[in-house]
């Protein structure tokens, strides 16, 4: 065992850890930005291509989706610059966002739910 490697960092594989490191420092500089489209948004997810160049950024939101969205289009290039300051990577990776997939499903699941629970109620005076 003298010979294996320890550190906690080295059982996840590189791109999971520089998926996280992207996801941590995007999230954090959002909460510091003042643009009211991005008060109800919350990154999700990173996925860094293998060659540095791109980064999926996905994201959720409890506020309206184009709102979101715009925000952070118009927020790439700032949050670009902050990621080239705190993260030592090969490339600069280019930003794109996604609303994240899962969190829709799950939202599109909930409201079918409450449609199928809303029919199941009897009516007033039924039994």
């Amino acid at each position: 065992m003298a010979g294996r490697r320890q550190h906690g960092a080295r059982r996840f594989p590189r791109s999971a850890r520089v998926n996280e490191v992207v996801r941590e420092v995007l999230a954090e500089e959002i909460e510091r930005m003042s643009d009211p489209r991005l008060d109800l948004v919350t990154l999700t997810g990173v996925d860094v291509s293998a060659d540095l160049r791109e980064a999926a950024v996905y994201y959720s939101t409890l506020g309206s989706s184009e709102d979101a969205a715009a925000g952070l289009r118009s927020a790439a290039p700032h949050l670009r610059t902050v990621l080239g300051r705190e993260v030592r990577l090969k490339y600069l990776p280019r930003l794109s966002f996604t609303e994240d997939p899962g969190v829709l499903q799950g939202r599109r699941v909930e409201e079918l739910l409450r449609d199928l629970h809303r029919h199941d109620r009897p009516l007033d005076g039924e039994s």
